[in-house]
């Protein structure tokens, strides 16, 4: 299978798919066992958290007070593990590169098909991802380097604290991206138009100011230099769940590996408020 097609830059990007379907697909039959930074590049990617349905109504509502580390793009029906909002012949159970598993608050597996632990009580959240703005930055002429290095993004645990709902409590993630100081201006400008997707970002500089001790060291994904005249640009990221998962220790929940997204038929551009 032809797995080059055209990037946000108009450069033929080797890990592109022609399609979203195609996309799935590969990722459905086992052939793309990687990140997803620039598979699908003109249609959003999710975060992904599952949960038992005990839990759905108090992470429904953590989601609703911090919609900039989670933006909720669509919530299952209760032990459907279908999207019909999202894309076509999207099934949660198989289309998501890598999975974690997690039991009281522990890592205890990566999957990549969760059909054997698939529940009749288990929600789907799926959440906004930082992936999907990041066509608008390059089309506007803006390099990211994990882009142009085939990496996946640099995640990193923050002092930032969320808004408690229920049980579901615990620091802020963030991903960053460095800029020189005129081209985090615009991307300022840019991600403001899409809070679906995080928005604009939460901190620029200095990053132990929320937290981070070492840059070069990111709690997920893979770490890229930050060059002389640059600065670090940082913004909310759907892996914050994750965090909130190691801080409240529900009894099973199931994510996705950080950077291994869903990747839905919706339009990166239907997602800018204008």
């Amino acid at each position: 299978m032809d797995s080059t097609c055209c990037s946000a830059s108009g450069v033929s990007h080797p890990q592109a798919f022609p399609s979203a379907l195609e996309a799935r697909l590969a990722i459905r039959r086992g052939e793309w066992v990687r990140h997803t930074s620039g598979l699908a590049p003109k249609v959003a990617q999710c975060n992904l958290a599952i949960l038992p349905e005990k839990l759905a109504a108090d992470f429904l509502r953590f989601c609703q007070r911090n919609p900039k580390p989670c933006p909720l793009l669509a919530v299952s029906e209760t032990g459907d593990p279908f999207l019909p909002t999202l894309g076509q012949d999207i099934d949660i159970r198989s289309d998501v590169p890598l999975y974690r598993i997690w039991r009281n608050g522990q890592l205890v597996e990566e999957v990549t098909d969760i059909g054997r632990f698939w529940r009749d009580d288990l929600v789907s959240f799926l959440l906004g991802c930082s992936f999907s703005f990041e066509h608008a930055l390059i089309d506007a002429g803006i390099e990211l380097r994990h882009v142009t290095l085939g990496r996946n993004v640099a995640m990193y645990r923050t002092n930032i604290e969320t808004v408690p709902a229920g049980p579901f409590h615990g620091p802020m993630v963030v991903s960053m991206r460095p800029m020189t100081p005129a081209n985090a201006i615009r991307a300022v400008q840019i991600t403001s138009r899409v809070p679906r997707v995080h928005g604009a970002p939460v901190h620029l500089g200095d990053p132990s100011l929320i937290g981070i001790a070492d840059v070069m060291k990111p709690d997920f994904g893979e770490a890229v230099d930050i060059l002389p005249g640059e600065i670090p640009v940082f913004w909310a990221c759907g892996v914050t769940p994750q965090s909130v998962v190691m801080s409240v220790s529900p009894e099973f929940c199931i994510t996705h590996a950080p950077g291994y997204m869903l990747i839905t038929d919706i339009l990166n551009s239907d997602l800018s408020l204008g």
